[in-house]
């Protein structure tokens, strides 16, 4: 049995997309969960995140965050599910945030302002990102990530 969670239209780059997003019922009990990854391959922290579902079997759909960068109505939405201040999505110690000067932008930017500004550029958006039905995992600390087994 297979029943359909998440679906997306996404208009990147000139193409429309329609990503799903399944939990599948094996039959035998145990569900296995599908999940978003948004990732930059060059990361060495999204390596160890890529490396880890992979060994604890989880399945995941790959999302480059530069090349396809979240829309701002993504963020919003991922944003509200995860219950985390918007600040949490920042990249803060990355190169275009602290070239910008965000850290004294931000608390003068209203929300619709910060996720205009995430969904412009990639490299803001703090990663990895990993987006379940019902969750939102920002980063990777391996205990918080224990729940997608």
């Amino acid at each position: 049995m297979i029943t359909q969670f998440f679906q997306k239209n996404n208009s990147t780059c000139g193409k429309n997309r329609k990503s799903l997003y399944y939990r599948k019922n094996s039959g035998k009990g145990s569900e296995k969960m599908s999940v978003l990854f948004l990732e930059y391959p060059k990361c060495s922290t999204c390596k160890r995140a890529k490396a880890w579902l992979t060994e604890n079997g989880i399945t995941f759909d790959d999302r480059h965050i530069v090349e396809d960068n979240p829309t701002a109505e993504e963020l919003k939405a991922w944003w509200e599910k995860s219950g985390l201040p918007l600040k949490k999505f920042f990249n803060t110690s990355g190169l275009v945030y602290k070239e910008q000067n965000l850290k004294e932008r931000l608390p003068n930017m209203s929300e619709e302002e910060q996720l205009a500004l995430l969904a412009t550029n990639g490299m803001l958006v703090k990663r990895p990102l990993v987006i379940g039905e019902d969750f939102v995992l920002i980063g990777f600390k391996e205990a918080e990530w224990e729940r997608l087994k």
